[in-house]
């Protein structure tokens, strides 16, 4: 029996765990619901909001209203300047830093000691649980993981709280025994500067044993480039021959799927999605045959849902897990042990089972095209890129598109800024298929394209060799947790990328 398998078995009580996530989903959310609506019931939120009294998650819904940053942030900026039991009882030490709202440039997610506890680190140990539950031959062990790191913000908050990317805050707090099975050294991985981190990465890893990768699939090729070419090889299997698990998350896995196929051609390979974020960890990929993620129910996260054709309303009505349905689009509210109570995290989401629940990533409630309305979602758009580059051999690097509200001829349309790591057989090919695909699977798209009447043929433009690179770059936004949006309503980063790729 070889390390792995011994190890294995220190997980087996968390497989028997998610037996329950099937048998009772509802039991098990109302408890986690009455556990956090106790501990902060002596809060200033909780008193606000009289947690006292709430007996229900019906009590809960009627009494405390949704939330977003904008109306947590007042109570973040008490708390970054030193006052404590605001919104959770417990000091808050930490804070993620994620990408900014309309109105600031980043937001401050507070990170308690019971969110590390039993929501991030209780995710990062279920991935493990979960795949060698799936990889029973898995040598997990016999090496080390990779894992990306973000980086810390210089400027202390005032109260002498430190804040960083998630990951940062992450590895901070890490059990010292986990990093004797990880690489690279801290030093490296919370380097603030991403140029001089790929190179020192690189070259700090590429003769380690090194069996599994953790990290942003964006970010996780540009270091697999960066170590292939100081190892002057093609494949990874040169350099980490015993490597077999890619936990991926933050972005979609399908635009990049091809380019790790071509860089890792190993048949034991295994890609697992996992949706953890600034504000929780929340899903976790337990089937390799099936892209669904399942719901994790039983961590401090309490969830509730706001179907679209509610949201926006000044009272949506919201549902509780039991009540969703299978292939509807909702936004996702959380309720966490780090004070986020009802808090629409900007994420939509599409359940595909119940037994236990499973879902799948649709977008995010900001991140789409509906300038006609035609309500093109980001999981629409990954199926057209993925039809498109199958049809002529392509592959996309990154991407964004937005409406190109009327031209010169008064003609309305979708634009796509492209970067491909290999180009399609034509571009006018591309853009078709792209097109066509999109009318397949969103039927208002389609309506909107009949006789080119309200909608002309997308327009695909390609973009220039690391053009998104050095746009996130003008803004301070290499490396981490930082992504390119896929889709916006307006032309707000079109505009400026165009701009840029003229050059």
């Amino acid at each position: 029996m070889n390390i792995t398998d011994l190890i294995r078995n220190v997980f087996a009580h968390r497989i028997r765990a998610f037996e329950r996530y099937a048998s009772e989903p509802g039991r098990i959310q109302e408890d986690v619901l009455r556990k956090l609506v106790a501990e902060a019931e002596n809060t200033e939120w909780g008193k606000k909001y009289s947690y006292s009294s709430i007996k229900s998650s019906d009590d809960f819904s009627t009494g405390v209203p949704v939330n977003d940053y904008e109306s947590l942030k007042p109570y973040v900026e008490r708390m970054r300047h030193g006052e404590q039991n605001l919104i959770w009882p417990s000091k808050v030490d930490w804070y993620a830093q994620s990408s900014g709202t309309t109105n600031d440039k980043s937001k401050y997610i507070p990170v308690t000691a019971e969110g590390l506890k039993n929501i991030h680190y209780k995710g990062g140990a279920d991935c493990v649980a979960a795949y060698l539950d799936i990889n029973r031959e898995s040598r997990f062990f016999s090496g080390k993981g990779l894992i990306l790191g973000g980086s810390f913000n210089k400027d202390a908050n005032p109260d002498g709280s430190r804040t960083g990317d998630l990951s940062a805050v992450l590895m901070q707090n890490i059990n010292p025994l986990v990093n004797m099975i990880r690489v690279p050294s801290k030093e490296v991985a919370l380097l603030s500067n991403w140029e001089e981190k790929i190179g020192r990465l690189a070259a700090g890893t590429m003769n380690e044993h090194v069996t599994n990768l953790s990290g942003v699939p964006s970010w996780m090729l540009v270091v697999i480039k960066k170590v292939l070419e100081l190892k002057g090889v093609d494949t990874v299997e040169q350099v980490w021959p015993d490597l077999e698990v890619f936990f991926h998350g933050g972005v979609s896995f399908a635009p990049y799927r091809e380019q790790y196929k071509s860089l890792i051609r190993s048949d034991r390979m295994h890609y697992v999605e996992t949706y953890n974020a600034s504000e929780g960890f929340f899903g976790i990929q337990t089937d390799l045959s099936d892209p669904s993620m399942m719901l994790m129910i039983d961590y401090d996260v309490y969830y509730e849902f706001i179907p679209m054709d509610e949201f926006g309303k000044e009272h949506p009505q919201t549902r509780k897990l039991t009540e969703v349905e299978l292939g509807k689009n909702y936004a996702m509210l959380i309720t966490t042990s780090c004070g986020l109570w009802r808090y629409m995290i900007g994420d939509t989401v599409m359940f595909t089972s119940r037994n236990p629940y499973k879902f799948k990533i649709t977008g995010r409630t900001k991140h789409f095209i509906n300038a006609f309305g035609e309500e093109l979602i980001v999981d629409n758009a990954e199926k057209g890129l993925m039809a498109a580059c199958r049809a002529t051999g392509a592959q996309v690097l990154e991407y964004t598109a937005a409406p190109v509200f009327m031209d010169d001829k008064g003609k309305c349309r979708h634009q796509w800024l492209v970067e491909f790591s290999v180009m399609p057989d034509s571009v006018e090919h591309f853009a078709s298929v792209l097109d066509d695909t999109l009318k397949e699977v969103n039927s208002d798209y389609e309506a909107k394209r009949t006789a080119d009447i309200a909608l002309q043929p997308l327009e695909v433009v390609v973009a220039r060799k690391d053009l998104f690179h050095d746009w996130l770059a003008s803004k301070g936004k290499l490396g981490g947790q930082h992504k390119v949006p896929r889709l916006s309503n307006g032309r707000e980063y079109m505009d400026k990328l165009l701009e840029m790729n003229k050059s």
